[in-house]
């Protein structure tokens, strides 16, 4: 039994960490919603909303429309026509996990409109197979930290709650920077060093997060598999990660694919400004304009509001309206 509509509400999520490539990911205060609703007029119509999503097509090659009917031939229902409406506060390809939100929203808004035959585990094996990798979506849909392994064939994850005094920054520069392009620029082979210097990182930043030893984390979030072979497409990105700690953060990393850049710092602290001054006057240096967002770990990952068939309809961005940051 289908409802009338769903509205979803997603965050936006980090990878990475650092060291933790493809395995750990965490959830932002960002979000994107989509509100998924049965045609009534005999076509699909898409409304798109927010600078976010320019360029994003309007038709049923919209990634939402694709991956909710990939959901309800999974749960052989057919519902060929929708209505969509999608607001996003998640910039494009900015590596704060834009398109697994997207992928997210629609597995989660097409499960709920149809009744939600689909097990939230089912849902997050089918996000991991659509983005190639669990640690983007299962962030958006768990929240909080989320420690993942994929084989090709199953995802495994364990969610850890942030540490309540975390707090990060991140320093979104004026430019987009492809996942293709980003993984393109990574090596083939590693030095088996190198290999062990990453499993041990990543194992002592996911141990620090699950026992709140955040005096832990700086020497934790060092990588050797990714970072050093993007920071060319990000001017000011070495002299970053090497110099944050010095300027009030308990940690840096590239955002997933980038260029965002990502600092972990204690909420109280009294270094917050100086440590946005040093990574935007660090990115000005090499002709970088970038906006920067405070933001906290979201802890409810991805939520659902199902109105009822007898319900009022408020237009999609005024029952929005005061959660958007625009």
């Amino acid at each position: 039994m289908t409802s009338r509509r769903v509205i979803v509400k997603v965050p936006a999520s980090t990878a990475n960490l650092g060291p933790g490539f493809d395995t750990l990911g965490m959830a932002l205060s960002l979000y994107a919603w989509v509100e998924l609703a049965v045609s009534e007029h005999g076509g699909t119509v898409i409304h798109l909303y927010g600078d976010n999503l320019d360029g994003v097509p309007r038709d049923k090659s919209n990634l939402i429309y694709k991956v909710a009917q990939l959901v309800f031939n999974e749960a052989g229902v057919s519902v060929p026509e929708l209505q969509i409406s999608m607001y996003s506060d998640i910039p494009l390809t900015r590596g704060l996990g834009s398109s697994a939100s997207a992928i997210v929203c629609a597995l989660v808004a097409a499960n709920a409109l149809i009744g939600s035959p689909l097990t939230e585990d089912r849902l997050f094996q089918l996000a991991t197979k659509l983005e190639g990798h669990p640690d983007n979506v299962g962030a958006s849909l768990f929240g909080g930290i989320v420690v993942s392994a994929w084989d090709g064939s199953r995802a495994e994850k364990v969610r850890l709650e942030p540490h309540p005094d975390l707090e990060t920054l991140v320093a979104i520069p004026a430019f987009q920077l492809s996942t293709e392009k980003a993984r393109h620029a990574l090596p083939k082979e590693i030095a088996m060093r190198d290999a062990v210097f990453n499993i041990g990182c990543s194992s002592l930043l996911v141990a620090a997060f699950a026992s709140g030893r955040l005096d832990l984390i700086g020497h934790a979030m060092r990588d050797r598999l990714h970072q050093p072979y993007r920071a060319a497409f990000i001017p000011g990105m070495t002299e970053i990660l090497e110099k944050a700690t010095e300027h009030g953060a308990l940690g840096i990393a590239l955002s997933g694919a980038g260029p965002t850049l990502l600092a972990l710092i204690e909420a109280g602290s009294p270094r917050k400004r100086e440590l946005e001054q040093f990574l935007l006057a660090t990115l000005r240096k090499e002709g970088i304009e970038a906006q920067t967002l405070w933001l906290k770990p979201c802890v409810s990952g991805t939520e659902v509001i199902t109105l009822g068939r007898d319900e009022a309809e408020p237009v999609f961005m005024d029952r929005i309206k005061g959660e958007v940051r625009a």
